[in-house]
């Protein structure tokens, strides 16, 4: 039986732990390993690229196979990480799909809510500190936001801002490098989430060559985040032809 490891990349501003709790459960139900990657908030973006090219020789170097997605900003990075791969002629067939969850807009970020929230937050937390923005964010937000959110931002400070303005500034593939990709996109969205809109992952589910859409909502997240991880791989599965 072929070895598959599920590699997952967080959302700005969470992190391995939540990646861990959402996906890790229904990645052993499907018998996939998993790796739940930790942000170096500064240096985001090529903290991810860096652990997805090390999981990729992993693999190579034993025979397995790869899964690679992540949250919001980090199914975004892991997806144009997976075209840059193939057009530098690097692809060898080890990544059988990506997991895209919550994706938070296509090609260039403009003003879609998920950057405009994160440059406000990268802004509030300059201007008035870690403490005071969260305690605004719990004031404003559901309480498991908050429990999920708040251990991370503390442990990523004091460069979180600079790790929100990097994600807020970053270009998303657009529909036509969606459509590139060789492999299945299971894209998962959830509904009531007005930063990650849903019609973003309808779109993204569009737009791929071989896409499947499960929906959650934002209420059941909230309740057990590993609807999230069953979610991502049930699609995974209507695309494999296996039953979920």
């Amino acid at each position: 039986m072929t070895d598959t490891t599920l590699v997952m990349l967080p959302g700005t501003g969470s992190d391995a732990a939540f990646v861990r709790a959402a996906f890790g459960p229904a990645s052993a139900a499907a018998g996939w390993s998993s790796v739940a990657v930790d942000p170096t908030p500064s240096d985001l973006i090529a903290g991810y690229r860096r652990a997805l090219d090390d999981a990729a020789r992993e693999a190579e170097h034993r025979g397995g196979r790869l899964l690679v997605g992540g949250v919001s900003i980090g199914a975004a990075v892991a997806a144009r990480w997976l075209l840059d791969r193939a057009r530098s002629g690097a692809a060898d067939g080890v990544v059988d799909g990506v997991i895209a969850v919550m994706p938070a807009w296509t090609g260039d970020p403009d003003s879609a809510p998920a950057a405009v929230l994160a440059r406000g937050s990268a802004e509030m937390l300059r201007r008035d500190g870690l403490e005071v923005t969260l305690d605004r964010m719990a004031a404003s937000s559901p309480d498991w936001l908050v429990r999920t959110l708040a251990p991370s931002w503390r442990s990523q400070w004091p460069a979180l801002p600079d790790a929100l303005d990097e994600a807020a500034a970053y270009p998303s593939p657009t529909t036509d490098d969606l459509a590139a990709l060789d492999v299945p996109v299971a894209v998962v969205g959830v509904d009531g989430d007005p930063v990650h809109p849903v019609s973003v992952a309808r779109a993204w589910t569009a737009a791929a060559r071989r896409g499947a859409l499960t929906i959650t909502t934002l209420d059941e997240v909230g309740r057990d985040s590993a609807v999230l991880g069953r979610c991502a791989r049930d699609a995974m599965a209507t695309l494999s032809g296996a039953t979920a």
